[in-house]
């Protein structure tokens, strides 16, 4: 009935909490969907969990046993046709582990992105060269070719940025990350000059918290909460660890990571500030 696939977009996540929802308002448990579709109940919680495809045909018979109206069910079948569709980055699969193909897909449906970096610049507003030297560094068994279309799909996922409904990116980064050289002396100081040209950006934020603002609650590793348009999706925080990635809605843990950005943010440089600080750091780098 349903194809299983590497990572979800946002409106399948979306759709499928819909579905739990329209079948917990029509007072089925998935056992007796299950046994209505002569199907195991696993697949009807896997579709509400957005593990699987969801297959036009079989969401249209789901919508006429939960009593979706007419008007209401074509909208939801124009939604799935419409969350089905590939999004841009599964064309990198061969590059794309399944845990990254969440990140990406997340950033791509998000309003609003806030991040702390104590490591190195986010992906999003580096340069090849120094995302090339980073990955490098992180997946020192990498292929050539593999590397190449790492760095394709990273400058790739930066486009999002100035698209005409960008989101909003707020990220704070470590001193360490400015301080500590990657790659060549020419690598570092096209990299600030990045930084630099982003802090123009109306949708950009950039903060750097300095060495003596003093240990501070995001001390033990990167985050960011994703935010998003549709009112019936929660935000999501991802933790990002060396391999892999955590991703949670639970509302008290993206609360904790919503408030210690806040404190981090009131601990950091203003964007002003920043802004100076990424121009002093690029006159050290000519020195």
């Amino acid at each position: 009935m349903s194809e299983p696939r590497s990572a979800p977009t946002v409106l399948q996540m979306v759709l499928g909490r819909r579905l739990q929802v329209l079948r917990s308002n029509a007072g089925l448990t998935a056992q007796d969907v299950g046994k209505r579709l002569r199907q195991a109940h696993t697949t009807i919680t896997r579709m509400e969990r957005a593990e699987v495809t969801l297959k036009w045909a079989t969401v249209k018979v789901l919508l006429e046993i939960y009593g979706v109206e007419n008007d209401e069910a074509a909208e939801f079948l124009d939604l799935t046709d419409q969350a089905n569709k590939p999004g841009w980055w599964q064309g990198y699969r061969d590059a794309l582990p399944d845990w990254f193909a969440v990140h990406v897909s997340l950033e791509n449906s998000a309003t609003r992105m806030r991040g702390y970096e104590p490591h190195v610049v986010p992906g999003l507003l580096q340069t090849a060269d120094y995302a090339r030297d980073v990955l490098r560094l992180g997946l020192p068994r990498v292929e050539p070719d593999e590397l190449d279309r790492r760095v394709a799909l990273r400058m790739e996922r930066q486009a999002l940025l100035t698209r005409h409904d960008p989101p909003e990116l707020w990220i704070i980064m470590d001193e360490t990350v400015l301080r500590r050289p990657v790659g060549e002396p020419e690598v570092m100081q096209a990299q600030v000059d990045r930084l630099i040209e982003a802090t123009d950006l109306p949708n950009v934020t950039l903060q750097v918290l300095e060495f003596t603002a003093g240990l501070h609650p995001g001390a033990f590793g990167p985050f960011t909460v994703f935010r998003f348009p549709m009112q019936d999706f929660p935000d999501v925080v991802c933790i990002d660890s060396l391999s892999s990635a955590r991703y949670s809605e639970e509302p008290l843990e993206v609360a904790l990571h919503r408030e210690v950005i806040d404190r981090m943010s009131a601990q950091a440089l203003p964007m002003e500030r920043t802004r100076n600080f990424l121009v002093g750091i690029r006159k050290e780098l000519d020195s």
